[in-house]
């Protein structure tokens, strides 16, 4: 399997943000990580090893970035606003260098990429999906967490766009037909140990984007399905052959 490491200057956020690529072929699908936030993620998870087929196939070709995580989300001692601010830098980054990047990378200029992720990766996955519906046209998110005031309750303009549970329910207009007409969520989630809480707003996301007429489709595995690796992987291959291997 072709590897590649990459370091992607980045404005906004004032540094070398770190990316793992995998594969030289297929529909390019950004890997957004969980709360480690850590580029090899899925690489030192064994997640990569179990989906090589996708790659070997030309089907796929992954693009793990790093993300910021711990200082927008995780570290909640840090000052609300300022957290939030530094969300925003790796939107920016993502929307405005990332993307080019993997479109240069991948030579085709507007290619569709599509985005996973678990856990906290799960929710940037679907929040991009939701604000950029004509680049990101799938998201495969396992075991999220989709109400974002429990990382940050700050009352602001700013949380609110990037909390689904909160506007998705408001979405209208044009923004409401570009995401109807463009982006597929897949929602998936165990029942079993330590997705309380998790299972319950995959099922509420679900209810808001049937709601507001988005593509999606919310799943609910059993009680034996945790929180854990060894199930992410049965996940992500599961809906990703459903969707890359015809």
């Amino acid at each position: 399997m072709h590897k590649k490491a990459h370091q992607i200057p980045s404005i906004p956020m004032g540094r070398k943000i770190y990316l793992w690529q995998y594969g030289d072929y297929g529909m390019p699908l950004l890997v957004f990580p969980s709360a480690a936030g850590m580029a090899h993620e899925w690489e030192a998870h064994g997640v990569i090893d179990a989906l090589a087929h996708y790659v070997e196939r030309g089907k796929i070709k992954f693009y793990c970035i790093e993300s910021n995580v711990a200082e927008a989300w995780t570290r909640k001692e840090n000052d609300p606003a300022w957290r939030i601010q530094r969300h925003q830098a790796y939107e920016r980054f993502v929307a405005e260098e990332l993307v080019p990047f993997i479109r240069l990378d991948c030579r085709t200029p507007n290619i569709p990429i599509a985005a996973t992720g678990c856990s906290l990766g799960a929710f940037y996955a679907a929040n991009f999906a939701l604000k950029y519906p004509e680049t990101f046209r799938y998201a495969l998110c396992m075991s999220g967490r989709y109400d974002i005031t429990s990382f940050n309750g700050l009352q602001s303009i700013d949380v609110y766009y990037n909390n689904p549970m909160a506007y998705v329910g408001n979405m209208n207009g044009d923004h409401l037909e570009r995401v109807r007409a463009n982006t597929f969520l897949q929602l998936v989630c165990g029942r079993g140990k330590w997705e309380d809480g998790n299972w319950q707003d995959t099922e509420k996301l679900g209810h808001l984007l049937r709601g507001k007429g988005i593509p999606n489709a919310a799943d609910l595995w059993g009680e034996d399905v945790h929180h854990e690796w060894s199930w992410w992987i049965k996940q992500a291959d599961h809906y990703l052959a459903q969707r890359f291997a015809g």
